[in-house]
């Protein structure tokens, strides 16, 4: 298979360079086409790699903490993208297989299997195997006329042609596989903007979407006659409300042995001089006037820097990682420091690099944060950990990973 991709790059390499206008339009949209189809047969390819690669645990043995991580630092894509890519390799090799030969043949792009493999995995738990069968058949035939949206629309009434005798009770429980697979895709991420904003998106099951409309519609209302505010600044601003609610409270869990809080890093001196801005534990940046403008309800924790930001002194603490020595090493992690992990400081232990058992000491300079995951994971496995000259955490993978054992950093928590 390496050799025959290979080969599939050098002929896809040169089309690359042939000049498109030099092309009569028939041949230009010929080859529109012919390029689309095979990117799709290239995606079942890809797609069968993916569950292979997934059913193996792969991943899980190279340090990865799920299938969709790895996917995201060696294809260098999105995790929405990766999470997707692993969901729709199991739907196919689950119970799709018409759905995949369709696409593998170029006959149904990749956004159109995603609809079929769902349709069919719904009248297979509805009405059997012939049925969803049956349901594959219509619903690859009607892919040629219909783009992904209006094909998931048809695919509601899809009974109504392959099992008639059965689609009203058929419907209700399509509305309870629909309430599944709401929950099943539930989700909310936080994707970091290249100014220091979050793009928050999501989708939420129907209760939650209840209860979360329940809590901020009270807090959109326009303040007044001269509120400017559109309508999605609004409904940003009560989100900031309920959040500030909530951590008021005092009754949020706690995150790595801390209580629910934000936590700001900034000089003193030039907090004081009314200067620079300040670091969430997040990463992200505030502006001088908002640091104040917190600052004013807020406790001040001094730490002592040196000139290249690295903490030397936040008190002295026993076995345990706590305050002050805590919040020193979050300061210098900013998260899970494995590589590749984009897990935030909140997520994270706290692990001794000599361990305390052995004799280790409990200090900045013998710690580093690690999510759960990679807690388990470094204590498990041949990876070993260390201080590198500049102060900060590199790792050293298994032999039988890499043979030259080159360390390895985080690069998802730098600031610069």
């Amino acid at each position: 298979m390496v050799e025959e991709l290979a080969q599939a790059q050098s002929a896809v390499a040169a089309c690359v360079d042939v000049p498109a206008w030099a092309l009569t339009e028939s041949d230009l949209v010929a080859a529109l086409d012919a390029a689309h189809r095979l990117e799709q047969r290239l995606a079942a390819v890809k797609l069968a790699l993916v569950r292979e690669v997934h059913g193996r645990g792969t991943a899980v043995a190279q340090g990865a903490s799920s299938t969709a991580v790895w996917l995201r630092e060696r294809l260098r894509i999105a995790m929405p993208a990766a999470r997707r890519l692993v969901d729709l390799a199991g739907m196919l090799d689950a119970g799709a297989p018409g759905v995949r030969a369709a696409l593998a043949a170029g006959d149904i792009s990749v956004q159109q299997a995603r609809v079929i493999a769902d349709t069919v995995e719904t009248v297979h738990a509805a009405a059997g195997v012939e049925a969803a069968d049956k349901a594959a058949g219509v619903l690859i035939e009607w892919a040629g006329q219909f783009e992904p949206t209006l094909l998931r629309k048809l695919s509601t009434r899809i009974l109504e042609h392959v099992a008639p005798e059965i689609a009203d009770a058929a419907a209700r429980a399509a509305l309870d596989a629909e309430a599944q697979r709401a929950a099943r895709d539930r989700h909310v991420t936080l994707s970091e903007q290249h100014d220091g904003r979050l793009r928050l998106t999501g989708s939420l099951d129907a209760e939650t979407a209840g209860l979360l409309r329940a809590a901020i519609d009270p807090l959109t209302a326009p303040s007044g006659p001269d509120d400017a505010r559109t309508p999605g600044q609004r409904r940003h601003d009560a989100l900031a409300d309920l959040c500030r609610l909530a951590l008021r409270t005092g009754e949020l869990p706690a995150h790595g042995t801390e209580p629910a809080q934000i936590v700001i890093t900034t000089h003193y001196d030039t907090l004081t001089q009314h200067l620079n801005a300040g670091t969430l534990d997040t990463g992200l940046h505030l502006t001088p006037d908002t640091v104040r403008r917190l600052a004013c309800d807020a406790a001040i924790l001094p730490t002592v820097l040196n000139t290249t930001g690295q903490v030397l002194d936040v008190g002295r603490q026993r076995r345990l990682i706590t305050g002050p020595l805590r919040r020193a090493l979050v300061i210098r992690d900013r998260g899970c420091t494995f590589p590749g992990c984009d897990r935030p400081p909140r997520w994270c232990d706290a692990h001794h690099i000599h361990h305390w058992t052995n004799g280790g000491t409990t200090n900045l300079h013998n710690a580093v944060l690690l999510c759960g995951h990679h807690h388990r994971h470094i204590h498990h496995s041949d990876w070993t950990v260390r201080l590198a000259g500049d102060g900060h955490p590199e790792f050293v993978p298994p032999a039988w990973l890499d043979p030259d054992q080159l360390p390895r950093r985080n690069h998802y928590h730098r600031r610069t």
